[in-house]
């Protein structure tokens, strides 16, 4: 069963493109966020979008990721986080490794990333099991996570 919702879940990643927000793929973004399987609550999923010069949070927290939305986040927010991107390794950019180790496969959760970089679109998930995952990985997944804190006691 688990097995299947984890089918389920990188299905969903990889098809989440479909918000108008996303769709219109204008200029680069970083889409970064979290993701618990067997969790209830609204950070279950927390799930944003960085651009240049704004933050936006996805509207729906239900454990689908599918059709997201995204609302913007106020200028505090966006200044908290805004440097994400120079964190991200370039050795991701250039492994062809979609997906890292085995995302929240004993609840330990997932990251779900998604960079759009000169009009060529990135996607990845990784295991928040760091022994799962590349050692590169590492500072950037905390980073992530540090960045998605903040955000969270912001709002």
């Amino acid at each position: 069963m688990k097995r299947v919702l984890i089918l389920v879940l990188t299905t969903f990643l990889f098809t989440a493109c479909n918000s108008d927000d996303i769709s219109k793929k204008t200029g680069d973004y970083l889409i970064f966020g979290h993701y618990y399987g067997m969790c209830a609550g609204e950070n279950c999923v927390a799930i944003f979008k960085l651009t240049d010069t704004k933050l936006y949070e996805n509207t729906d927290d239900k454990q689908s990721l599918e059709n997201l939305k995204f609302r913007e986040l106020d200028e505090a927010s966006f200044n908290q986080v805004k440097d994400l991107t120079t964190y991200m390794p370039q050795q991701l950019l250039e492994d062809d490794t979609t997906v890292f180790g085995c995302p929240d496969c004993a609840d330990g959760g997932g990251l779900f990333i998604q960079l759009s970089k000169n009009g060529v679109v990135y996607k990845w998930t990784i295991d928040q099991v760091k022994e799962n995952v590349p050692e590169y990985l590492h500072e950037f997944m905390d980073k992530v996570n540090e960045k998605i804190a903040l955000i969270n006691n912001n709002g």
